[in-house]
């Protein structure tokens, strides 16, 4: 699959087979993940693979009873080191920068799941506290997204339309 299919291929998938991702499948997702742009190169993020059923369960409830989050065989939390990028960037690293580069690095994750034959769906919405929470996360961690994966459960679910490029683009030449 060229990059071109793999960009038209991804969708947010919610029902997972029971075929369990491989330990090197999610080094292949993380490997990705590192590859992403980040402001002055920071890197602010950290990546807690979750594969423990109980702690999965956990972030299904933070995330506002979100099932599907509890029955993928694995959650990437994807989350911030704000202070990381706060050292260059003051303020606007903290509150942007950081946010910026982790959503980056999610992004490279779907569509790195996309072309090893995984699924997978982002989720924003959550109680970042809970989701803190169950993750035991160090002071100074911000969970951003949780990205629960496996293998698809209904792959000719039909791809969500786009609005046109029309809509979305302005040319200022």
């Amino acid at each position: 699959m060229d990059f071109g299919e793999t960009i038209a291929a991804r969708r947010s998938v919610r029902r997972f087979t029971d075929q369990d991702v491989t330990d090197e499948q999610v080094q292949r997702l993380l490997q990705a993940a590192v590859r992403a742009p980040s402001a002055g190169n920071l890197q602010p993020w950290h990546f807690l693979v979750v594969r423990d059923a109980d702690v999965r369960q956990e972030l299904a409830g933070a995330a506002y009873g979100q099932g599907f989050v509890a029955e993928a065989p694995v959650v990437i939390a994807v989350c911030a080191e704000p202070s990381r990028s706060a050292v260059r960037y003051r303020r606007r690293g903290e509150e942007l920068y950081c946010l910026q580069d982790t959503a980056a690095a999610a992004a490279h994750i779907l569509l790195a799941a996309v072309a090893l034959g995984l699924g997978a769906c982002w989720v924003g919405a959550f109680d970042e506290s809970a989701a803190a929470r169950a993750l035991h996360l160090r002071p100074g961690q911000r969970p951003v997204i949780l990205l629960p994966i496996g293998y698809p459960a209904d792959d000719d679910a039909p791809r969500t339309d786009r609005r046109p490029l029309t809509d979305v683009t302005t040319w200022l030449d």
